[in-house]
């Protein structure tokens, strides 16, 4: 329900709401439970996020302006900063 009405992209062979609204950038995945957190949430224009609020831990996907991974982030627990330069976009997923 969170993602409602945000736009949706396909990135990396799987489609993702589009964190384009204040609030969405703001909480991103953050106080859902795993099954509610669904494909994942692209962040554009973003080199970096962080994993407060989260009840399970995060696959990110530093992603450049054609949308290539420049770096990847495996099982990100809650309550860390992650960041890449060079990054225009992030793609949160949620980890195994």
């Amino acid at each position: 329900r969170r993602f409602a009405g945000l736009p949706r992209a396909f990135v990396l062979g799987r489609e993702v709401p589009v964190a384009e609204t204040r609030r969405a950038r703001l909480l991103g995945l953050a106080l859902l439970d795993r099954t509610d957190a669904g494909p994942g949430l692209l962040l554009p224009r973003c080199s970096a996020v962080h994993t407060f609020g989260m009840r399970f831990a995060l696959d990110l996907l530093f992603l450049d302006d054609q949308g290539a991974v420049v770096d990847l982030r495996r099982d990100v627990p809650p309550r860390r900063l992650a960041g890449c330069r060079g990054a225009s976009s992030v793609l949160e997923l949620p980890g195994p």
